[in-house]
């Protein structure tokens, strides 16, 4: 189980320069934006304008902080401002966004496709899920303290942002009072 804290990451300008994001993890280590079979970031979106595009990427989009956003998806329109429910869409489309009232932060998942496969699901309470040793198991502390438990690997609590990847096989229990990310990736 290796820890991710949340101050030991930088801020990075988009792709597009729209804004800044804080990448959590990515596959293969040490990837960049355009090599990655799957990343996991937080972005800070302080405008309205365009979505950075990203070629054969699929991407969840997790709203974490602020009121939300009315997106234009390949000219579908999708209000996100709902906090904590993903949102599924392609990461090559044009997607345009239109803050609702004020900055927010946006917990994003996304994987090539063909290459790797990412399953994002946010609860609150106590999980337990099986770590699988073809893929990667990602928990990160989205709001309040979290705590992990790995068989074999000891046990950790999350503060706000910090994230816990466990590869490996292994049996992953989280407890939260508040919301947990838990992002499962394997090839596809």
């Amino acid at each position: 189980m290796q820890i991710l804290r949340a101050a030991d990451r930088a801020a990075v300008a988009w792709k597009n320069g729209g804004g800044l994001t804080r990448e959590v993890a990515a596959a293969p280590e040490g990837a960049g934006t355009g090599d990655f079979a799957w990343r996991v970031s937080l972005a800070e979106v302080a405008a309205d304008g365009p979505f950075s595009a990203f070629p054969g990427v699929d991407r969840t989009l997790v709203l974490a902080e602020g009121a939300g956003m009315d997106l234009d998806v390949a000219g579908l329109r999708r209000v996100v401002d709902a906090r904590y429910a993903p949102q599924q869409f392609p990461g090559d489309v044009p997607t345009g966004c239109r803050l609702l009232d004020g900055p927010v932060v946006n917990f994003n998942v996304m994987h090539r496709r063909g290459l790797a496969r990412a399953e994002t699901a946010v609860v609150r309470g106590a999980l337990t899920v099986e770590a699988t040793p073809d893929g990667a198991l990602l928990v990160v502390a989205l709001q309040g303290e979290a705590e992990v438990v790995s068989s074999g690997a000891g046990s950790v609590v999350l503060g706000s942002y910090d994230a816990a990847l466990i590869t490996g096989s292994s049996s992953v229990a989280v407890r939260t009072t508040g919301r947990v990310a838990v992002v499962r990736t394997g090839p596809a």
